[in-house]
Formats: C-alpha cells, structure tokens, sequence
C-alpha cells in the first residue's frame, strides 16, 4: 500500500506529525491522500456505495478526534485499516437497533432505497458472497485478497495471531465454496 510521492510532498509521518500539532492543513491532506483507501475498503465490507461513504465520513471525524493518540507502532493504514472495520461494525450494529425498534414498534415506513445494480459480475457475486461470512472470516478475506495484506499484516490490523488469520481464511474458502454452489443452484 505504498504510495509513492513527489519530493515536494510531506510524507504519512510528517503530516501526522503536524496534524498532531494542530495543523488542520497537514490533517487536511493526510484526510485528502487517504480517503480513498478508507472508502474502497468500507465498501468492499458493506457492498453499499451510500453505506461505504457513511463510513468513511465516521471515519474522518473519528481520525480528527484520535490522530493524536496515533504512536506509529504499526503503519498508519494498518490503523486506518482498523479504524475503518470498527466504523463499519459499530455502523452494522447501530443498523440492527434500528432495523429492532422499527420491528418493535410495528412501524413499517417505506423508504426509497438507493439500489445498487445487479451483480452480474462474477466478481461482484463473490464479494456478495463474502459479505454474508461470519465477521472474523470477512475482515480476513477482505485484508488478504481485497487490499492484498499479507498475513501478518492483516493480523496487525485485526490485533490477532497470523496463525488466526491463516485460519479463518480456510474457513472462509470452505464456506465460500458452499455459498458459491447454492448461489448457483437457485
């Protein structure tokens, strides 16, 4: 995930540096620089356009509130990686409770919804598919062959074992297997 700069440009760690000061114009191009990234993987997570720019947009005002507790012990997209998975999560839970208070209520409002266009893409199934793993396996999947995370460094960004990672991968191929066929079978 390197990116490669002009001898101009600040680096991650200079910018963070001085977002950490305060400066809201180094804040602004570290937020410009990573924006990207923190979409592409929350739409990978949620298969949502509209869902995957929420997230990001959480994601933005959560690094302004958190770029100073960032210490650099792991790179800085390891921990947009994890920033952005939680955002994802806590915006699924949030999505649960109201999807309940709705049932609960009895209230049934019809909303236009934003649909998204019929996957017809072999790849687009497959990412539907990983979309409907368990939470562990999804995050591991999307890390590994969505970003293209080795092991380990899907690891850091999950704050698990490798050999964790390497796990739920396996998993995750045996289930994706089963998805895959009863897909094709309906």
């Amino acid at each position: 995930m390197a990116m490669m700069l002009d001898e101009s440009e600040a680096s991650d760690s200079d910018l963070i540096g001085r977002a950490r000061g305060g400066d809201r114009a180094a804040f602004g191009e570290l937020v410009e620089r990573h924006y990207g990234f923190v979409h592409r993987v929350a739409w990978r997570w949620c298969g949502s356009r509209t869902d995957a720019e929420d997230i990001a947009q959480e994601v933005c005002a959560r690094l302004g509130r958190a770029i100073r507790d960032y210490r650099g012990g792991s790179a800085f997209t390891t921990w947009l990686y994890a920033m952005t998975l939680n955002a994802a999560r806590d915006m699924q839970r949030k999505s649960a409770r109201e999807t309940a208070k709705t049932a609960a209520y009895g209230t049934h409002a019809l909303v236009a919804v934003d649909i998204e266009p019929a996957a017809e893409d072999p790849a687009d199934r497959l990412w539907a598919a990983v979309r409907q793993l368990p939470d562990k396996q999804r995050d591991a999947v999307l890390l590994v062959y969505g970003e293209g995370l080795s092991h380990g460094a899907a690891a850091d960004a999950m704050a698990i074992a490798e050999t964790t990672v390497s796990w739920h991968i396996h998993e995750a191929k045996k289930r994706l297997k089963q998805l895959m066929r009863s897909a094709g079978e309906e």
